[in-house]
């Protein structure tokens, strides 16, 4: 049974969420937040398996709750998904450095919902490509220089072309079509990825791959 606390300061929202998730047989929503305090204090009671976190709530924002959750030693099987519009901006691309492990827009159809708190519950991270290209966007609209990461230089060149890819936030099924890889290589090439630059799942290789200017608008068009 996957166990999910959603954080949000809109009632209708939330119930929106838990009427979907209670709805699937392997799915819990176990405790309700307004507000960042609550969504911590949840955290610890219930230590769910996943957080969907609203950035925008009154009183100690998201942002700061996820950077208290994943900062936590106690909590390190919470898992926190960022609930957002397409309007990205530094506070979720501050979530993201914080280790949250992914996004789901608001308006997100309900299956892509349950797929998404799947794939987080698991342990994998969960960017949609369309958030991962305006968050790429954003971040060269805002002029930030690029800082290649001397980490990098562990990598083979197949591996930084499927990091590349993983930036770009494809899956592992899309990178094994566009390579002509089977599905199991692309994932080894991802896990040893993970491992050579010690990042704990495909959100923070995204976060690194722009970062360091692998990654920009329309780079697989």
């Amino acid at each position: 049974m996957i166990r999910v606390v959603l954080a949000d300061d809109q009632t209708l929202v939330r119930a929106g969420f838990r009427s979907i998730l209670d709805s699937e047989d392997d799915m819990e929503v176990v405790g309700e937040a307004s507000d960042g305090e609550q969504a911590i204090t949840l955290a610890r009671e219930l230590r769910p398996d996943v957080v969907l976190m609203d950035i925008r709530m009154p009183g100690l924002d998201g942002l700061e709750a996820t950077r208290r959750i994943l900062g936590d030693s106690r909590l390190d099987g919470v898992r926190v998904v960022i609930l957002t519009t397409f309007d990205i901006d530094d506070y979720v691309y501050g979530a993201l450095r914080a280790g949250a492990s992914g996004f789901l827009v608001k308006d997100t159809e309900p299956m892509e919902l349950l797929h998404g708190v799947r794939v987080v519950a698991r342990g994998d991270a969960l960017i949609a490509p369309a958030v991962t290209r305006r968050l790429i966007a954003e971040f060269a609209s805002r002029g930030r220089q690029p800082d290649p990461s001397p980490r990098l230089n562990a990598l083979t060149e197949r591996e930084m072309e499927v990091m590349g890819l993983v930036g770009a936030g494809l899956s592992n099924q899309e990178i094994a079509q566009r390579l002509v890889l089977s599905p199991a290589t692309a994932k080894t090439h991802v896990s040893r990825i993970m491992t050579k630059l010690a990042v704990r799942d495909r959100a923070q290789l995204v976060i690194l791959a722009y970062e360091s200017g692998m990654i920009t608008p329309g780079w697989l068009a």
